[in-house]
């Protein structure tokens, strides 16, 4: 058995629409969750209980839309049998759902609107899920930070505040931290209405 050196990429981003509405096919959808482990065509059809030559026909598919990736090949019964890997998940695009965003009109916005803060959203998750694509394929890791924190105002002049007080830490930081040279990082702030939480159910 000849295997590559590989393991399924922690994530990938859909940023084309042809590509995202190929992996969004329930069957091809099946065979990339079942894939974040190599297995081959015969081993998928087994474990998905549909016939081999259905599983090769989106396997080929998946493969030329890059969406899949060969992870080796192996001799069994005397013919060789592939073996596919991808990523552990996918992260579709925000931006192939909206329309065309004017930066300038974004970064007029007054601070507080929440246009301007899915659209900053957006880029985020389009950018990260990008350089973490770039950092796995260079073996590199991606180093990120996340900070979490619920808070509750009492008043909309706490909110009010609270958001002067930030915005006066970030920026003092942010003048901390300005080498002249060195990786540059982008730290964004964001504050939203907290999802509430089920109630849990009692007996």
């Amino acid at each position: 058995m000849q295997l590559a050196a590989m393991t399924a990429r922690p994530s990938a981003l859909l940023d084309d629409l042809d590509t995202a509405l190929l992996a969004l096919a329930p069957i091809r959808r099946r065979i990339l969750t079942a894939l974040t482990e190599p297995a081959s065509a015969t081993g998928l059809a087994d474990q998905l209980g549909l016939p081999r030559q259905n599983i090769g026909y989106h396997l080929n598919a998946l493969e030329a839309a890059g969406l899949v990736q060969l992870a080796g090949e192996r001799r069994k019964r005397g013919f060789t049998e592939r073996l596919f890997v991808a990523a552990r998940n996918y992260v579709l695009d925000p931006a192939l759902m909206q329309a065309p965003v004017d930066p300038d009109a974004v970064e007029a916005q007054d601070r507080h609107a929440a246009d301007h803060l899915i659209a900053t959203a957006s880029s985020l998750v389009r950018d990260v899920a990008r350089m973490r694509q770039d950092a796995a394929a260079e073996g590199a890791r991606l180093l990120t930070l996340t900070v979490q924190a619920d808070v509750t105002f009492a008043t909309p002049a706490d909110f009010d505040a609270f958001t002067e007080e930030v915005s006066a830490a970030v920026t003092a930081l942010a003048r901390t931290y300005a080498a002249a040279s060195g990786r540059r990082y982008r730290l964004t702030a964001v504050a939203h209405p907290a999802v509430a939480k089920p109630d849990p159910i009692r007996n």
